[in-house]
């Protein structure tokens, strides 16, 4: 059985990604766990009294948490009804990203889907630079970033833009894989480059990916980078109408280290469609 984590603020992008899992992994056995942390580092740096001022705030943060995730399961559960998908709340007194990373491990997630806007204002906010946190931190895990209103009809074609520079292991492409299948979906491998005349090490990576993907619909494009490798990216995939981007995040790529771009940052928030970040090597 599949288990895939739900991060929630309770605001409206978290439950569009909530809806976008669903709806992905309709066919497959999947468990749901839905997760909502809030932070009780702050009283460890105040007085006796502050503390117990503080404390009556998080337990009443605790008591909101508790009843929005009953809100959520109860919706789930009355009107979700899909046999292969179970879900589990789970109220973490912590960071986001500890709780995640903690859950990841403990629970043995094998997704991780969130959105890349949540609550602002007087409520928590846990979309947005947190997602960009459990980016960087959790390299082991793919992590499908839904961006605000996207609303998921179907996978038809997938975009996986790469340099060539580096032979992308079995494993990391399992989730990718994994959603082909589902979907019957066209992949078009986009070579991001100011040239493209491959060297010896570039053309074995491509055969090794072309290996990789022999057995589903794939095509190889070619996409010139000029000034901005994250607007090039994101003109592709709107002028193709694409389902879906994914990307293999890995240090020192070469895009980042040529250019000086946040390459993973940027395409989170501002692609128009999910981002699936595979797990890359250190």
């Amino acid at each position: 059985m599949k288990k895939i984590l739900l991060p929630t603020d309770f605001s409206d992008n978290a439950w569009n990604a909530i809806f976008t899992a669903l709806k992905l992994y309709a066919d497959v056995q999947c468990k749901f766990l839905i997760l909502h942390a809030y932070e009780p580092k702050a009283m460890n740096m105040l007085g006796q009294k502050s503390q117990q001022r503080l404390g009556v705030v998080y337990d009443s943060l605790a008591q909101n948490s508790a009843k929005e995730l009953d809100k959520i399961l109860s919706y789930l559960n009355q009107n979700h009804n899909n046999p292969n998908h179970s879900f589990e709340t789970i109220s973490r007194s912590d960071t986001l990203e500890g709780s995640v990373r903690e859950l990841v491990s403990v629970k043995d997630i094998d997704l991780v889907v969130m959105g890349t806007q949540g609550a602002t204002g007087a409520k928590e906010v846990f979309m947005g630079s947190n997602t960009v946190k459990i980016l960087k931190q959790l390299k082991n895990i793919s992590i499908l970033v839904v961006p605000k209103d996207f609303n998921f009809q179907q996978l038809k074609t997938l975009v996986f833009p790469t340099d060539y520079t580096r032979k992308y292991e079995k494993f990391e492409l399992l989730s990718m894989i994994e959603l082909i299948k589902l979907w019957n979906t066209a992949i078009q491998v986009i070579h991001v480059a100011v040239e493209f005349i491959l060297t010896d090490v570039q053309k074995a990576n491509l055969k090794i990916l072309e290996q990789r993907l022999a057995s589903y619909k794939y095509s190889l494009h070619e996409l010139r980078f000029e000034s901005n490798i994250a607007d090039g990216v994101e003109q592709y995939v709107n002028e193709t109408r694409a389902d879906l981007l994914t990307m293999v995040r890995y240090r020192h790529s070469f895009w980042e280290r040529i250019i000086d771009e946040p390459v993973i940052k940027k395409i989170a928030f501002h692609s128009m469609v999910p981002v699936l970040f595979l797990p890359g090597q250190s």
